[in-house]
């Protein structure tokens, strides 16, 4: 028995997760143009693979003509529908959309008498093998942040999908403040959000504490601001000279919160007025502060793709290690 051309092509797809996991990691940006190469790759290899079944026996025809209309049927629209309720980010949406078009059927690769995958599904759609996989392995997330606070003594309603850090890593985290001046929330200001705020007014989080009364009165906004970019970590920004501001609260827009947002050309992914200010009063004056440092999705699918590849479906693993399934 060997391995087809087409199942060894869809190897190529390892590297260029494996890199998309890693500047997911770094960034959480991933370019579009990471995925183009795989689209096509994997239009051509589902054209061979038709070709090919088209000439096979009935039975091995309707698998394949099966297999992929659940995968593009169903796996595709499902994973648009978690993008589209924010359980998949953009960039998640998209390669798992490459995965659909790539891995409709079960490859099969050969290594002397043994074959893998070894676990398989009922279904036998590899790209739903890849999308439960990498729920299961994203599960483990939460699980290890409940661990970690409990064994530093930090209790909270927000310790399963949050950790504590010191204020200036705030600058250079991912995710979303967890925190209020008055309560810990799971809707606090995006982290992206804060830096494109920094940027456009030329200033960084060490001002913003020592200089709080100041810079809460709107005129002390740039006359002319930076631009804000897309709050990516990586991104510069310069600091600008200000106009001198009253050391008094009680500002119609404190912050300028309002008036940074009304000002961009785009949205700071969905944050409000309130939002910013809030977590901009929190970093100004807490040591410490609760931020949700968010999945980065593509991480645990890549897990969930290797896994596929070398062992298979976790679940149906497990599902047949508790005698509940035979495949």
């Amino acid at each position: 028995m060997h391995t087809s051309i087409p199942d060894l092509l869809r190897l190529l797809a390892l590297p260029v997760f494996g890199w998309a996991a890693w500047r997911d990691v770094k960034t959480r940006r991933v370019p579009n143009e990471t995925w183009y190469p795989l689209t096509a790759l994997a239009i051509v290899l589902l054209v061979w693979d038709g070709v090919t079944a088209m000439g096979a026996p009935p039975l091995q025809r309707k698998l394949f003509l099966f297999h992929v209309a659940v995968s593009l049927g169903f796996v595709a629209p499902l994973v648009v529908a978690f993008w589209w309720f924010r359980a998949f980010g953009g960039a998640d949406a998209k390669a798992f959309l490459v995965i659909a078009l790539l891995f409709p059927t079960y490859p099969t690769y050969h290594w002397g008498d043994v074959m893998f995958p070894a676990q398989g599904t009922v279904l036998g759609v590899f790209s739903l093998t890849v999308l439960t996989n990498t729920v299961l392995l994203g599960a483990l997330y939460p699980a290890a942040l409940l661990v970690r606070n409990l064994i530093d003594g930090r209790i909270s309603s927000v310790m399963f999908v949050g950790r504590v850090v010191d204020w200036k890593e705030v600058a250079t985290a991912h995710g979303r403040l967890l925190e209020t001046p008055d309560r810990v929330t799971r809707n606090g200001v995006d982290l992206d959000a804060l830096r494109m705020y920094l940027r456009w007014r030329g200033t960084t989080m060490t001002e913003i504490r020592e200089r709080a009364n100041e810079l809460r009165d709107p005129a002390s906004l740039p006359a002319t601001p930076n631009p804000p970019t897309d709050g990516m970590v990586t991104d510069g920004g310069t600091v600008v000279e200000r106009k001198p501001g009253a050391e008094v609260a009680g500002y119609e827009d404190p912050w300028g919160a309002a008036e940074f947002l009304d000002s961009i050309d785009h949205g700071a992914y969905g944050t409000t007025p309130t939002q910013l200010r809030e977590g901009l009063e929190v970093l100004a004056t807490k040591n410490e502060v609760w931020v949700s440092p968010g999945i980065p999705f593509i991480v645990p699918m890549f897990l969930g793709m290797v896994i596929a590849l070398g062992y298979g479906d976790l679940l149906s693993g497990a599902l047949a290690a508790l005698g509940l399934a035979t495949i």
